[in-house]
């Protein structure tokens, strides 16, 4: 049994739920409505691939896993500031989303130069160059992932199995 079950909904009226079912019965969930819904699953499914492929642990879905509300992933709930790793993957994560956005794919070389320039910029945790093996991983379980999403009809559900750092 997985130590949580990510589960992102549909629904008819435009708007996304993510739910995440911990094994120990605890859930937490957002929703997302008008321009956030057509951002959000696309991030979070990103979310779920680069922690899971690239074996962080205290990453968004790490946090959640471990009993953090999603409300207290944002650095300013009473848990206090996110954790080093869980800032490392958030830049992981936007530097795939700025790729989509863009309609490009970085290089290995490319996208560690990015990531060099983004802490240097505002001085957080440094990330750990990637090969051009996990970045291709990590895209083409994305787009798997963003194709299930696209073909998906109203109210229906993407269920994401979630371990923290397995593949």
């Amino acid at each position: 049994m997985p130590e949580m079950v990510i589960r992102l909904t549909k629904r008819r009226d435009g708007s996304v739920v993510l739910r995440c079912d911990r094994a120990d019965g605890t859930a937490t969930w957002q929703r997302q409505n008008g321009q956030l819904a057509s951002v959000f699953p696309y991030h979070d499914m990103t979310h779920y691939v680069v922690e899971s492929e690239l074996g962080f642990r205290s990453g968004f879905f790490g946090l959640v896993a471990n009993g953090w509300d999603i409300s207290d992933t944002g650095g300013k709930s009473a848990r206090g500031p996110l954790p080093p790793e869980a800032v490392v993957v958030e830049q992981v994560v936007g530097l795939f989303d700025v790729q989509r956005a863009l309609g490009v794919e970085w290089t290995a070389d490319e996208m560690n130069e990015h990531a060099r320039l983004y802490v240097s910029g505002r001085g957080g945790p440094e990330v750990r160059p990637l090969t051009g093996e996990e970045i291709a991983r990590v895209r083409a379980r994305v787009q798997q992932l963003v194709q299930r999403w696209k073909e998906m009809a109203p109210d229906e559900t993407l269920e994401l199995p979630f371990n923290t750092g397995t593949a």
